[in-house]
């Protein structure tokens, strides 16, 4: 691809964010292990816009400052009560630059394709505004309150996103005339309302806007993997548990639970997968209170945490590592109490063993050992 001719950047995070619910506004919320506003920041950096101007909400220099370090040519200013008052001030900012385009864009929108930046600055060598958009693929009506009032035809209608492309004097124009009150949607209006023509050009589902909280979550990662392991001795005394199936056996497992290696390592995994430390942290040995437990408390527990983090489990692969009892007798019944358990569809639960062609511990008789991997699907992706 080749490289885009010269424009200047104006990305607007100057709003409060509250609707993500965070402790910060959501611009300068971690996503990807960035704060949000940095991701399209680093793009236009990376794609040689100069400057970029940043519009931010009165008293937020720090927080700027501290997320945006680093990157060269990156103005702050303080941006108005309205995104229509901080958009002019961004580009009252760039007016001594004079550069001959310019692109303006919402800082909730972190994944910025350069694709759509080439085909906006493309579309200003004919006309002097330039917007990506999306087709409307559901029916759309007019409504008053909860009645439908019209129909509307979709094939006329357009998703609109950001980045918005601009020929920089005349949008800084038609801020400077426009009248149309608080209410500018975006800079499309202001340059419609100046009687700019305004082009369409495609734009990408990768642009979509980052709003409530669950929208931070899923941005973390569509799916997580996590893995297990576990071991626990063989006494004579103890009853046999093997992913929540009671198995008969001259000896069971020792543990402070049930001892349920299996159910141990689907846990140890599913914690894995959504951060949340591991086993011993959340059930430790010395609390009287998981004495004899059952290990499907302990699964229950690593659900709910992950349901906590917005994911569910996507899928489970346990293998179970002894010479003895025969797991292939008791496999379905495992893999069923693990579908049940972890509220997943049979096909999602795969139960496995080996041997160690008795070498080690496990190959001796002494124990038995068990390895888990577990997926985690974000629940949006896991309902689509």
């Amino acid at each position: 691809m080749a490289p885009p001719p010269p424009f200047a950047a104006v990305i607007v995070a100057a709003g409060k964010g509250v609707r993500a619910g965070g402790p910060v506004p959501k611009q300068f919320a971690p996503w990807r292990g960035k704060p949000l506003v940095r991701h399209s920041v680093e793009t236009f950096a990376r794609l040689g816009a100069m400057p970029i101007v940043v519009a931010i909400p009165q008293g937020a220099d720090v927080l700027a400052r501290e997320g945006l370090a680093g990157i060269d040519g990156v103005r702050l200013i303080t941006g108005g009560t309205t995104r229509q008052q901080s958009v002019r001030a961004a580009l009252e900012a760039l007016d001594g630059d004079s550069p001959a385009r310019v692109l303006i864009h919402d800082a909730a929108r972190p994944d910025l394709p350069a694709s759509v930046i080439q085909r906006l600055l493309g579309a200003l060598n004919d006309y002097p505004a330039a917007i990506p958009v999306l087709p409307v693929v559901d029916s759309m009506a007019v409504a008053s309150g909860s009645l439908m009032t019209a129909q509307v035809n979709r094939e006329d209608l357009r998703r609109v996103q950001t980045p918005q492309a601009f020929r920089f004097a005349e949008v800084l124009a038609a801020h400077r005339a426009w009248t149309g009150g608080p209410s500018a949607g975006d800079d499309a209006q202001v340059a419609a309302a100046a009687g700019l023509e305004v082009a369409l050009v495609e734009g990408d589902e990768r642009l979509r806007k980052l709003t409530f909280a669950a929208d931070f979550r899923t941005g973390a990662a569509m799916v997580r993997i996590g893995i297990g392991y576990d071991v626990h001795r063989l006494a004579a005394g103890e009853e046999l548990w093997l992913c929540g199936v009671r198995i008969p056996h001259g000896q069971g497992l020792a543990g402070h639970s049930d001892a349920d290696v299996g159910l141990h390592a689907v846990v140890d995994a599913i914690l894995g997968a959504c951060a949340q430390g591991d086993i011993g942290e959340h059930f430790p040995p010395s609390d009287p209170r998981w004495k004899d437990a059952p290990s499907k408390e302990f699964i229950a527990h690593a659900a709910d945490l992950a349901d906590k983090a917005g994911y569910r489990v996507g899928n489970v692969d346990v293998t179970l590592i002894c010479e003895a009892p025969r797991i292939a007798p008791h496999r379905e019944a495992m893999r069923r109490k693990l579908a049940g358990l972890l509220g997943v569809d049979l096909t999602q639960v795969s139960v496995k063993a080996t041997t160690t062609e008795r070498l080690g511990f496990a190959g001796r008789g002494e124990g038995i050992a068990a390895q888990a991997v577990a997926t985690l699907v974000s629940r949006e992706d896991h309902e689509t």
